[in-house]
């Protein structure tokens, strides 16, 4: 088939030599494409829109034939959501939460600290009813309730969203995943500590606390002190190690003190070379290793990742390590945390753990989990993906494995005698009546999924009959009766994704209620047996037959292009006929006369693409004219709408300006009207409009007045007019009692009068209530200053500012890191931190009005002003300075930002907790290592709102971190000189 230009092009070839009345009901056929043949199949690559006739390519294809009844809905099998037998089950990823589903799924499989979380009271869920969902609210009942459904849910996987939300966590962000260990078993210590069961209080010390101590002796005397501290895991170096052995063996090592780094001994009384080391004295049942594989580049800035090989044993025997022998110092493999990726900043945490059970591997990948085969412990693929370019795996010997992805290792006390420690695993009635509720409501899920799948099924069986049927019925014979039914349509009808509406044909409508020829691409004809099935099933309207076929757009458009067709020859012909002399004839527009033919053309195009259908309403009719009086005497061609709009006044009537018309021939006029019909017409003889021929007499008269009234004005305000000997205050004016003020904006609204009489009006008004506040009171001399208002703006003023210090969102607060034995600066002395573009800054802004303003100006020595006991004196200024001091001087308002600070947006409504995760986040400090603090006085409630605890926007908060003290000699000190040492809160 031809394309669709070419279509267009042949269904209107016939105008060329057929004028408007001679127009039959072959050539409306032509005009609307009746005849053109239809396409066949294979034929046609995709649907001919310039075609009517053409039913290929709609969509009918997915039909025809047959059709596997899945492809009539896109329901997922709802069983597949379902957990399998004996498999565990998985937790969605939120975003970036892959490291807290691998932390939940080790934590799980602790079985005795899954059962301590099981005899949590928990009062809100012992006493749920059936009719509403169950919604934790502590972090004890989130997690006590995730574990009942990973152990007892019948989903494949859950969502941990409620125990993320509560832990105040940034699901688009991926935080650092051994400060997540570190801070979750130390909110989850401080949560069972407040149980009234004595058995559950110290159970995270039982199970994951051991102790060691920092061990110094003294070279001279031998004395030796020690300072005792707690883990919860131990953090080991692996760069330059190959073995967990090594990185152990280098943790406890032995280390010399001496030179500047000797030991002050209490023995001797002065500083000796000493020894140093830790010593381990107790280990916990769960020993968890952490590899420290992300580490601080100081070259870069930021964190890097050591890809470096580990290997580490199934079996560890712990027992050369410890300084006192224990009775179980034996530990086995239980789990493994993964990180895949070679960047410390992106990546996946997955983690392989041992069901404490059956004694089987498995892989947990949020939602999937995967069994590993046999009894063993098998990493394989995770150690090769996009690391292709590091260094090969070595080899491991029998009862090891090998890692450089590992960034902790969880290992679980081996039972004496190789008798396993029972732990019942039964979950509490009360939980597992919540969790056989989610499982009811699971079960409904799959039953209405299952629902809508037969549903979508059916209904699509149903279709797939009715388009069988339907299409063989759609294309219209030749002689036979037809309608129109719009391709878009056709083409929803065929797509099952889809929801089928009625047919609308109202878009294909013209102006004279029939089918508009431009719109015949469109729509398709179809048979009348067709439409009928079609319209009885669907509705809609209005339909369109061969009676809807419009004579009136047909003529009208096959007039446009006769004319655009002989646009060119009038155009040369009124060209020599304009050069001809004039007695008798018509005005018209020299603008109009210039672009006469673009402006022709233009509207055979408009016409021709958005053709008007309306009888009374062709080219040259009012409905072109716009733009204003001044638009039209500019003479500006482009504003140009319609032939002779230049000199039509803005009354209808011909323009005054002589000068912008010129007389046109009857013949020339004629030849206009062909393509201008309604333009204005204006005979030689017609009188110029009689109302702007007033209008601009009177202009003239009040030109003349205003100039009067001008010179006037500026012979008497001549000071006022050039800004001269204005009064001020240093100089009182002599025999002056009383000053007044009036508005900045009179002033310079008066001036433009004065110097643009022509082309300004009158002031006639001062304006000064302007100046006046909302209850009348008018202002002191110093308009600028808060104790000059009234009494009622001062007391609003006032409720209004403390409310905003207590009721603000999204404002600024400044955190200061403070460090030990370091003065902090003083806010006095901002100006010495501030950069170099700062204080250029402050130099550059420029001054307040006011301070150009003599009324402003201070004495030499500083004096204050003087004061009025009468009166109102001095002049409005438009605006007012935002600070200042005694002398007169400007003060910047802007916070200068010191070294070790931070700006943070907070609401008044948050809570001190939520602040504190925000300053992890800046500071890198867990919430337990901050100490707050806001002048001087400590922030420590960590569940009240920072309204309520006077952290106002712009205020400085010191932050004082609990850091871990490295210096060996800072630690004995501190023991020494305790008497009940107070451990640091990272160490509990």
């Amino acid at each position: 088939m031809a394309p669709r230009l070419q279509l267009e092009k042949a269904a209107w070839r016939w105008v060329e030599a057929v004028r408007p009345e001679e127009i039959t009901a072959e050539h409306i056929e032509l005009a609307y494409r009746i005849c053109v043949p239809a396409c066949k199949r294979g034929a046609c690559r995709r649907n001919c829109k310039g075609n009517p006739n053409c039913l290929i390519g709609i969509g009918e294809h997915v039909w025809l034939g047959d059709i596997d009844e899945n492809s009539f809905h896109n329901i997922d099998d709802p069983n597949s959501e379902r957990r399998d037998k004996n498999t565990f089950v998985g937790l969605t990823n939120l975003g970036a939460t892959c490291y807290v589903n691998t932390f939940l799924q080790v934590w799980f499989h602790n079985l005795e600290l899954r059962r301590t979380l099981y005899l949590c009271q928990s009062s809100r869920a012992e006493g749920h009813n059936d009719d509403s969902d169950y919604e934790p609210q502590t972090v004890c009942e989130h997690l006590q309730y995730l574990f009942a459904l990973l152990q007892n849910s019948n989903r494949r996987y859950i969502d941990p969203s409620g125990l993320v939300k509560a832990l105040g966590l940034d699901t688009g962000q991926q935080q650092d995943a051994q400060e997540f260990s570190k801070l979750f078993l130390s909110l989850l210590e401080d949560t069972l500590s407040k149980q009234k069961n004595p058995n559950l209080q110290n159970v995270i010390q039982q199970q994951f606390c051991g102790q060691f101590s920092y061990v110094t002796v003294c070279n001279q005397c031998s004395r030796a002190s020690s300072l005792p501290s707690r883990f919860y895991e131990l953090e080991l170096n692996i760069q330059g190690h190959k073995n967990l052995t090594e990185c152990v063996t280098e943790f406890l090592k032995e280390e010399k003190l001496d030179g500047d780094n000797r030991y002050f001994c209490e023995s001797c009384q002065n500083k000796q070379n000493a020894t140093r080391r830790i010593k381990l004295q107790s280990l916990p049942r769960t020993l968890n290793l952490q590899l420290m594989r992300f580490v601080f580049d100081r070259q870069t800035g930021h964190k890097k990742k050591l890809n470096t090989f580990i290997s580490f044993p199934e079996v560890l025997d712990m027992g050369p390590f410890l300084d006192c022998k224990e009775d179980t110092c034996v530990y086995e493999l239980s789990a493994v945390l993964i990180h895949r990726g070679i960047s410390a900043y992106s990546g996946h945490y997955i983690a392989h753990a041992r069901d404490a059970r059956t004694s089987d591997w498995y892989k947990f990948n949020d939602e999937l989990i995967e069994k590993m085969e046999g009894k063993k412990l098998q990493l394989g693929i995770e150690e090769d993906i996009g690391e292709e370019r590091l260094a090969r795996k070595p080899k491991c010997g029998k009862g090891y494995h090998c890692s450089r992805n590992a960034y902790m290792l969880v290992y679980k006390q081996q039972a004496e005698d190789g008798i396993k420690i029972t732990v019942s695993r039964s979950v509490p009635a009360f939980l597992q009546k919540l969790v056989e509720q989610d499982n009811r409501k699971f079960e409904e899920w799959c039953s209405d999924m299952a629902e809508m799948r037969k549903k979508s099924i059916d209904k699509g069986k149903a279709k797939h009959e009715e388009v069988k049927e339907l299409y063989e019925l759609l294309p219209a014979e030749d002689g036979e009766p037809f309608e129109f039914v719009p391709l878009d349509w056709l083409k929803k009808w065929l797509d099952d994704s889809t929801a089928t509406k009625a047919i609308d044909n109202m878009h294909f409508l013209c102006s004279h209620g029939n089918l508009h020829p431009d719109k015949i691409g469109e729509a398709k004809r179809v048979s009348l047996r067709a439409a009928d099935l079609l319209f009885s099933r669907y509705g809609g309207g209005p339909r369109l037959d061969r009676s809807s076929l419009c004579r009136d757009c047909v003529t009208q458009r096959c007039r446009v292009l006769r004319l655009k067709n002989q646009l060119t020859e009038d155009y040369k012909e009124v060209s020599n006929l304009l050069k001809a002399a004039v007695e008798q004839g018509f005005w018209a527009g020299k603008t109009s006369l210039r672009c006469w033919r673009q402006l022709a053309l233009d509207h055979l195009e408009e016409d021709e693409e958005q053709t008007k259908h309306a009888n009374d309403k062709t080219n040259g009719d009012q409905g072109h004219l716009s733009g204003s009086k001044e638009d039209r005497e500019d003479g500006n061609e482009e504003d140009m709408r319609t032939f002779n709009e230049d000199i039509m006044c803005e009354h209808g009537g011909l323009s005054i300006q002589e000068s912008e018309r010129r007389l046109v021939s009857p013949d020339v006029w004629a030849k206009l009207k062909l393509y201008f019909p309604q333009a204005p017409e204006f005979t030689q003889q017609k009188e110029p409009c009689q109302q702007c021929l007033r209008l601009d007499r009177e202009g003239r008269e009040n030109e003349e007045l205003n100039k009067m009234m001008a010179s006037e004005q500026k012979t008497s305000l001549l000071n006022l007019f050039q800004e001269k000997n204005r009064p001020v205050l240093q100089k009182w004016p002599q025999d002056t009692e009383v000053l007044y003020i009036v508005p900045l904006f009179f002033v310079e609204e008066w001036r433009r009068f004065i110097r643009r009489p022509a082309k300004s009006s009158p002031v006639s008004s001062v304006g000064n209530s302007i100046l006046l506040c909302p209850h009348g009171v008018p202002p002191t001399w110093d308009l600028f200053s808060f104790h000059n208002l009234c009494r009622e703006c001062r007391e609003g003023f006032i409720f209004q500012q403390q409310k905003d210090m207590r009721e603000y969102t999204q404002a600024t607060v400044y955190v200061r890191k403070v460090v030990e034995n370091k003065r902090m600066l003083k806010d006095s002395t901002p100006a010495a931190a501030a950069s170099g573009s700062e204080a250029e800054d402050e130099r550059d802004e420029p001054r307040p009005e006011g301070e150009r303003d003599p009324d402003f100006n201070q004495t030499e020595d500083g004096a204050k002003r003087q004061k009025l006991n009468e009166g109102t004196v001095g002049t409005a200024a438009p605006s007012a300075p935002s600070t200042s001091t005694k002398s007169g001087i400007r003060r910047s308002t802007r916070h200068r930002k010191l070294r070790g600070e931070k700006a943070l947006i907070v609401s008044a409504n948050q809570t001190l907790k939520e602040l504190k995760i925000q300053i992890m986040h800046a500071f890198s400090v867990a919430p337990f290592d901050q100490n707050l603090s806001i002048d001087g006085r400590g922030l420590t409630d960590d569940t009240a709102t920072l309204g309520s605890l006077g952290v106002i926007p712009e205020s400085i908060i010191c932050l004082k971190a609990d850091e871990p003290i490295a210096d060996y000699a800072a630690m004995d000190d501190v023991y020494q000189g305790e008497a009940s040492s107070t451990l640091p809160n990272r160490d509990r």
